[in-house]
């Protein structure tokens, strides 16, 4: 096989050039003249320098190549200069542009020229290998997920159609666990959630994480934090005591190495152990460290329910005290009996801001959260790890205990159970066991019905047959909240969920709807349904908002100079299809993604390109 038809022209017509031909009544012809040392005793008319055409004919009959194949060969090479002569490789012609900074929408072409966007405006004739006809479609920045889980999974199946499908060019992750730092500790904890994948963790570091990440590829940019839980289970493990003063130092240069590496920041996620096991002045001292290298807090704050004003009162001063800008995760009121507490959560944050502290939030746009169903247990069943939680779960006066604690709400910790209403308002979304798999997408209560327990035993007994790894969905929001948080100027979009196909290894029928759904269901429900924000409030609030918030310089705008992370879409038509019945639905209306300048999703398709990077902070080595 040939390279291209260049290399085909060269070998078939080797030997060859070309003149023409004068033929009577004034016609020209082009013929192949074959070279005289080629061929010596080629016939020619010395009076008249002319070849007959019965002899040119015959002649050419005796060369490799036909006349047709001549002219199919001066065709293709045209079509390969001109390919080759194209200005950009691809052009977006005819925009209705949205260009992420919140402005009005304008009408423009896009030319892109490898990884960059190299001019916006009226382009005219200007020639590219790929041209995409925008006309009656929204282009803008490519959508940038807030918070997101993919981080393993991208190294187990990495086709994202998940994200992909929804606009989604890049990822920011690592709540409060992260991939890096590793040691035996830690891998010790995290090892049995991914041995059904077989997925070995074979870094220590987030440098050696991203160079795994780079053997695999990603689709999607991915950035992360550095958990505090994730260093405090690198020194400490799972227990729950404070460091010692050495311990603490040891903690604080892991933050400093990841951050060198490229952390965005210091995350925490303080209702789960061994985060919850924290005191905020470690807190403040490992944020401390990550504000050397102008990274941010972020956190999954230490109550969302009963405990959420004590909560964010301690996330604002961890903030202040640190002197870092703070990201409040996936902000929600979360109890059924606190609906409209959403008004005080949103004017405390609002005050703090209008005093000079910088603090901002992510939300996703449904009323479920979701998380472990071991979650539901009160902290102190976690002490020493997961297998110190199912040991005592076999315990009958453990278990009489926690009838008792999770029957009422607390202060303490995070009582999900009660939050979300009770067995009722608690769903099997996820399980490793292949015999607990006709439990998904059933209630606690349904299940205990089924089994004809007591509704917490059969929570209980289904922790304990998967081992602790089952996910679940808890609905513990309302409506009035979720809009009154979405509509605010200062949150962003966030997923919460990892990256997913269709099908394979890491596919769940009973996922969270969010992660097929929540860039499309803000933009078709909440946006253009509810007129909650305009179309361009909700594009920055995608795009340039979350770019600024994490310092990814040359992201989150349409600009000439950025890179062209650019998704393409059907403002009229774009919404979520996936429920909480059946979530594995690709939402509808997005129409082209690009990443890097490269095209990964088109059509409903994703293309296998995997142009992906990772996203450092801004003072990465």
């Amino acid at each position: 096989m040939y390279a291209n038809w260049r290399e085909w022209g060269r070998q078939v017509f080797k030997g060859l050039s070309f003149r023409t031909l004068s033929l009577p009544k004034g016609r020209n012809l082009l013929f192949a003249r074959v070279k005289r040392k080629q061929i010596p005793h080629f016939v020619r008319n010395d009076n008249s320098r002319e070849i007959r055409l019965s002899c040119a004919i015959m002649k050419i009959t005796q060369v490799r190549l036909s006349l047709c194949c001549f002219f199919m060969l001066v065709a293709s090479v045209a079509f390969a200069q001109n390919a080759n002569d194209a200005k950009y490789d691809v052009v977006i012609r005819n925009a209705r542009v949205v260009d992420g900074t919140g402005n009005p929408w304008y009408r423009a072409d896009i030319a892109i020229q490898g990884d960059r966007i190299a001019a916006i405006g009226k382009l005219g004739n200007v020639r590219a290998a790929r041209e995409i006809d925008a006309t009656g479609l929204v282009v803008a920045p490519g959508f940038i997920d807030m918070l997101g889980q993919s981080e393993t999974a991208l190294l187990i199946d990495n086709r994202s159609i998940s994200k992909l499908s929804q606009g989604i060019t890049s990822e920011i992750t690592g709540e409060g666990g992260s991939i890096a730092p590793q040691n035996a500790l830690t891998i010790a904890a995290a090892q049995p959630s991914l041995d059904p994948y077989h997925l070995k963790i074979d870094w220590t570091t987030l440098d050696g994480y991203f160079q795994r990440l780079k053997k695999t590829g990603t689709p999607i940019n991915i950035g992360t934090y550095v958990g505090a839980a994730q260093v405090r289970e690198a020194v400490l493990g799972d227990v729950d005591r404070a460091p010692t003063p050495d311990e603490l130092e040891k903690m604080k240069a892991l933050v400093a190495e990841a951050m060198q590496q490229g952390a965005l920041g210091v995350s925490t996620a303080l209702i789960y152990p061994p985060g919850h096991y924290a005191k905020t002045e470690e807190l403040i001292e490992l944020a401390k460290v990550a504000g050397q290298y102008g990274g941010i807090y972020a956190t999954h704050m230490r109550s969302e329910g009963r405990g959420e004003i004590a909560a964010i009162e301690e996330t604002l001063r961890i903030g202040r005290e640190a002197h870092v800008p703070v990201e409040i995760f996936h902000l929600k009121v979360s109890g059924k009996s606190r609906a409209g507490d959403m008004t005080q959560v949103v004017a405390m944050i609002q005050k703090a801001r209008d005093a000079g502290q910088d603090v901002t939030a992510d939300m996703y746009p449904y009323l479920a959260g979701a998380t472990a169903l071991a979650s539901s247990l009160p902290p102190w069943m976690a002490d020493g790890g997961l297998n110190k939680l199912l040991e005592r779960l076999r315990d009958p006066a453990v278990r009489q205990r926690l009838k008792s604690e999770m029957s009422a709400d607390h202060p303490e910790w995070e009582n999900l159970y009660i939050d979300a209403g009770g067995a009722e308002g608690v769903m099997v979304a996820s399980v490793v066991n292949p015999q607990l798999k006709q439990y998904t997408g059933k209630t606690v209560a349904q299940i205990a019905q089924l089994q004809n327990k007591d509704p917490l035993d059969a929570l209980f007994d289904f922790v304990l047959a998967d081992k602790g790894l089952s996910g679940a969905l808890y609905f513990i929001a309302s409506e009035d909240d979720l809009q009154t948080g979405l509509k605010q100027p200062w949150t962003s979009i966030g997923l919460d969920a990892n990256e997913m196909s269709l099908d394979g290894i890491l596919f769940e029928p009973h996922a969270h709807p969010r992660t097929f759904g929540s860039m499309p269901r803000f933009l078709g429900r909440y946006s253009r349904e509810l007129h909650l924000v305009s179309l361009e409030q909700a594009i920055r609030k995608m795009t340039s908002m979350p770019a600024q918030r994490e310092h990814l310089t040359g992201r989150g705008l349409l600009k000439e100079g950025f890179f062209a992370d650019i998704t393409i879409f059907d403002a009229d038509n774009i919404r979520d299809q996936a429920t909480y019945t059946d979530p594995a639905q690709l939402s509808q209306g997005v129409k082209y993604v690009l990443v890097n300048g490269q095209l990964a999703f088109e059509n409903g398709h994703v293309t296998g390109v995997i142009a992906g990077r990772p996203l450092l902070g801004q003072r990465a080595r």
